[in-house]
């Protein structure tokens, strides 16, 4: 984690700024301003906790993320996957002083870390700003929703077919990205064995549906990956 004083990015121009200002005054939203810190995370670092105390909201101005859960066995599951500007943590903000899950960038990250009482103190004076923060709440935990969805009642074809459309549609809006995810992430994020991912990997790409180069994958059959994403 690099500590950085210096604007990273420029305020004025920032996704949160222009929601935030829908609803409360440029001079309100200065006082959020000066009670945040804009701090660099390299990959691999780990940006939240789970289970520490839950202070601050996390705006992602630029780069992935992963959200992880550690169960009471200590088995990791990543619930999804995120690229920046987005509104992270933001479940910590009402309902919980402890982070339920932990951030962890997959690639360099450019983050604010927004004091979550000051934001609590304008809240309670705007409804309108509350329940706008709430809607990029659910936002947020859709992608994790619908990857527990696929879990529960598809083989791991089907899951790992789910994963990489959304990896492209939601996260690089591309069909060939440089994978970030390694093939133990990618069994923690599909709940199954490395091995299994291994194997899925190699027949999606042994059929053309991919194509792996290194640590680029390039999806070739768009029509038939979601035809096995459909059938499950």
């Amino acid at each position: 984690m690099n500590d950085s004083r210096h604007q990273l990015f420029n305020c004025d121009t920032c996704l949160f700024k222009t929601i935030s200002c829908h609803y409360i005054t440029e001079d309100e939203f200065e006082i959020v301003r000066r009670t945040s810190v804009q701090l660099i995370y390299n990959k691999g670092e780990t940006i939240i906790k789970q289970g520490a105390k839950s202070q601050q909201l996390v705006f992602l101005h630029k780069g992935i993320v992963k959200f992880n859960y550690q169960n009471e066995s200590g088995k990791n599951f990543i619930m999804t996957i995120v690229n920046g500007p987005k509104l992270l943590g933001g479940a910590n903000l009402f309902f919980n002083e402890t982070n339920i899950f932990s951030l962890v960038a997959l690639e360099k990250c450019e983050l604010c870390f927004i004091d979550s009482r000051a934001l609590r103190n304008l809240a309670a004076h705007h409804g309108n700003y509350t329940l706008a923060l709430c809607e990029r709440m659910v936002e947020m935990f859709q992608s994790s929703i619908f990857n527990f969805i696929s879990l529960a009642h598809k083989q791991v074809h089907g899951r790992i077919a789910d994963i990489l459309i959304y990896l492209w549609e939601q996260v690089y809006s591309k069909s060939e990205y440089d994978f970030v995810l390694s093939r133990k992430e990618l069994a923690e994020y599909a709940a199954c064995s490395p091995e299994n991912v291994i194997t899925t990997l190699s027949k999606f790409n042994k059929e053309g549906i991919i194509t792996i180069q290194g640590r680029k994958l390039i999806i070739n059959d768009l029509e038939k990956l979601t035809l096995i994403s459909r059938i499950g």
